[in-house]
């Protein structure tokens, strides 16, 4: 049967190439969906190997939203140091300043910013150094309260000019 698929030697070359591309695609495509939370898409949510999470020693929601984002699929590494130093480092606005930062891939996440803004940031990458969710917000993840309206989510630009992300 394959050998009358194959037809005459021409069009077996041909269909034969066909196939071993098509096997190698499939092997791609099933080897990148498999490769467990290494910034891959499932669902709606985006998982990635690691966030480290900067904080100061004397935060307590900061540890709520540590475990916010282990809920969420990603594995949090949490360092404790001195916070104006690394919101110089990163170049955060004192207008967008919160009580921690939150170092993801190449961008930063500041404050206690809800999953779906990471995850467009994570999906679209866009040309900026971050994000961030200004203040200590009633009811955003790691606060308690309840949501006094929407989210504001800032993207924070490479010249330090900052820009609405996204609201939530």
């Amino acid at each position: 049967m394959f050998l009358r698929w194959l037809g005459d030697a021409d069009m077996a070359g041909k269909r034969l190439y066909f196939f071993i591309i098509l096997i190698l695609s499939l092997a791609l495509i099933t080897a990148g969906c498999s490769k467990g939370n290494s910034n891959a898409i499932t669902g709606n949510s985006v998982a990635a190997d690691s966030v480290t999470i900067l904080k100061d020693s004397s935060c307590g929601c900061c540890d709520v939203y540590v475990s916010y984002m282990v809920k969420k699929g990603f594995n949090a590494d949490t360092k404790t140091t001195n916070m104006e130093s690394v919101k110089e480092k990163y170049g955060i606005p004192y207008s967008m300043r919160s009580c921690h930062t939150t170092v993801i891939g190449d961008y930063f996440v500041e404050g206690h910013v809800p999953i779906e803004a990471v995850e467009k940031l994570m999906l679209e990458k866009p040309d900026i150094k971050g994000i961030a969710l200004p203040g200590m917000p009633s009811g955003s993840p790691g606060m308690p309260g309840s949501k006094q309206g929407p989210f504001i989510v800032y993207a924070i630009n490479k010249d330090g000019s900052t820009s609405e992300f996204m609201r939530i």
